[in-house]
């Protein structure tokens, strides 16, 4: 289950903007908050991305580089 989420978080990552190429290292920079924050969030809608967004003050500095330039402005 856990790494069905994961699946679907970088697919929401990937989904949010498609000026934005989702790589490895941006999946591996926000697994760890993922997993803290946000994997009890179900994947769609933008859920992920929004739960990443609202804790985006807690989350490492890499993370939050990833999650600010795969939000729309």
């Amino acid at each position: 289950m856990r790494i069905a989420h994961i699946i679907a978080f970088s697919g929401a990552l990937i989904a949010t903007s498609s000026a934005h190429a989702q790589t490895a290292a941006e999946q591996a920079a926000c697994k760890a908050d993922y997993e803290k924050f946000c994997a009890s969030v179900m994947p769609g809608g933008g859920r992920i991305v929004k739960c990443l967004n609202e804790h985006l003050a807690e989350l490492s500095p890499q993370c939050q580089q990833v999650v600010k330039a795969n939000t729309p402005k």
